[in-house]
């Protein structure tokens, strides 16, 4: 079966296996998904990502963190789709939830955070939010 927005796919598997507490959940690889796994564990969202080659496209396994029982992702949600792309400049980045949540973005430096873009003064494709 063919997935149309595979980056939402994967946003809905993280979401899915948080709510049943799974330990981990393998996702079909890609590049750009290990480098928003790679942005995720360095936010503390996950504590593990690894890719395990399988002959064919590669299957991306991530650790989700838990803290009391609870998934520490709140909210995890897709902003630019297939549909509708979202791009902001570097001057437009706002930052999510006050700052105490992260957008991702797609930008020409790379995957990166809403600050790191900020910081570096690179706009691009805002990929997701989480809080």
């Amino acid at each position: 079966m063919a997935i149309s927005d595979p980056i939402a796919d994967m946003l809905t598997r993280i979401r899915n296996a948080g709510k049943a507490q799974f330990n981990s959940v393998e996702i079909p690889g890609s590049n750009l998904k290990a480098e928003l796994a790679k942005v995720l564990k360095m936010e503390g969202y996950i504590r593990n990502s690894k890719f395990i080659r399988d002959g064919r496209q590669g299957i991306l396994r991530i650790y989700l963190k838990y803290q009391k029982q609870r998934h520490v992702i709140f909210r995890l949600e897709r902003v630019s789709k297939p549909s509708r792309r979202v791009y902001v400049g570097s001057k437009e980045i706002k930052p999510y939830f006050s700052g105490m949540g992260i957008a991702i973005l797609s930008t020409s430096k790379g995957i990166m955070t809403d600050k790191q873009a900020r910081n570096e003064n690179v706009g691009g494709e805002i990929l997701c939010r989480i809080w």
